[in-house]
């Protein structure tokens, strides 16, 4: 196998540059956002220094290039999950706008009072609150699948929750709070088993590993550029062709239109129907360099290498006395979530910032996980390309010392 080329990698990223409190930067907040290489900083200054102007209208130079170049970044995510078409990909501004964008436009168009909405106990708030709005605008009722604790899905009790009135699965395929990675595979095929769509909420599977849409046969795919070391403000919805085709648009305006009279409005083509407005065009184009960037590592690589950190992560975690890892799934990716005896994710995430330690702490906009491990919060580290053991060391240096500082 080839050496991953971290040292290549660690150069592409400026801000790994940054010293934090007169310490090396160690950044480790990566399931939050991630940070940008080089080439997609560089994207978005080259758009608009030499490219930009709004797309789709325009018959003049600037327009036609801008243009090419986002319906081009549209190509690269289609090729990057292996849709069929690039008709079923929708740019919008995040998983959060793509998960709404179907609990609105398929949700209202195809649940009723009674029926049920399924989720797991370990989702995102937006894989929640859109459920919870869908519901109380249908009268649906929500229902929401167990974990054990060890993070995991519990996928008989999963399994036995799918009915005769569910119209809608809505799960996360990588839990942001835990690292799970949920068999979604199996999930998705007993839904399919009964005629009941499939929505991925795959905003921290898609940095982490090979995403294959056909392979999964999930209905819709939901991901954000920003955690994909693209631009913030920019994330896709991919939705099986025909499901896109029958839903009615989730807003009205600019691109989604054919013609326009007072009477009546004929609404545009896919993936236009879904696009209102101006999109986010140089983000668009940003997130296609990303992938090219992506691309040439090989997800793949990224996949095993990742797995290494973690599992280097995770074995010097134990050794720590009174450090409790929340979220211990067979199946996992790079996301390590704790723990200390008597200090608060809080006060852990202050006292590493002051070592150059950027780690989250709270509740991760998933506070029915923490009801449920019984915590307030926790200190989250979770890695990416750039990440290395030896950044791995000075964290667990760091939370040494501070259990020493706090006795």
């Amino acid at each position: 196998m080839t050496q991953f080329p971290i040292d290549k990698i660690r150069n592409d990223f400026p801000i790994l540059n940054e010293k934090i409190r007169n310490k090396p930067l160690v950044y480790l907040d990566n399931a939050a956002s991630s940070q940008k290489p080089n080439v997609v900083i560089d994207c978005i200054s080259h758009v608009y220094r030499h490219d930009y102007a709004n797309v789709h209208r325009g018959v003049h130079t600037l327009s036609v290039r801008s243009t090419d170049k986002f319906e081009g970044a549209r190509e690269k995510i289609k090729d990057f999950i292996n849709a069929e078409s690039g008709k079923e990909i929708i740019f919008t501004k995040g998983t959060t706008e793509s998960i709404n964008l179907v609990a609105q436009s398929y949700g209202k168009a195809n649940i009723k009072a009674g029926d049920e909405i399924l989720i797991s106990a370990m989702e995102h708030h937006s894989n929640i609150v859109p459920w919870q709005m869908l519901s109380e605008q249908t009268g649906a009722i929500l229902k929401v699948a167990p974990i054990n604790l060890r993070g995991e899905l519990i996928l008989d009790e999963f399994i036995k929750l799918i009915g005769d009135k569910t119209r809608l699965i809505s799960i996360a395929h990588m839990s942001n709070a835990l690292g799970t990675i949920n068999p979604v595979k199996q999930i998705i095929a007993a839904a399919h088993h009964k005629n009941i769509p499939v929505l991925l909420d795959g905003a921290q599977a898609i940095p982490h590993m090979p995403v294959d849409v056909l392979d999964l046969d999930c209905d819709f795919y939901a991901f954000s550029g920003h955690k994909l070391y693209g631009p913030s403000g920019i994330g896709v919805l991919y939705g099986k062709q025909a499901l896109l085709e029958s839903m009615p648009p989730y807003q009205g305006g600019g691109d989604m239109i054919r013609k326009v009279t007072f009477e009546e409005t004929e609404y545009n083509t896919l993936p236009y129907k879904f696009e209102a407005g101006t999109p986010s065009i140089a983000d668009a184009i940003a997130l296609g360099a990303a992938i090219d960037y992506l691309n040439e590592i090989g997800m793949g690589a990224v996949a095993v290498y990742e797995a290494e950190l973690l599992d280097y992560a995770t074995e010097q975690a134990k050794k720590i006395k009174g450090l409790r890892i929340i979220g211990e799934a067979a199946e996992k990716g790079a996301i390590l979530s704790f723990v200390l005896d008597k200090i608060h994710p809080h006060d852990i995430g202050t006292m590493l910032d002051s070592l150059g330690i950027a780690v989250r702490a709270g509740h991760h906009c998933a506070m029915p996980v923490m009801d449920f491990f019984e915590v307030p919060a926790t200190a989250r580290a979770s890695f990416a390309i750039y990440n290395t053991k030896q950044e791995i060391d000075v964290l667990m240096n760091g939370i040494e010392s501070l259990i020493e500082v706090f006795g």
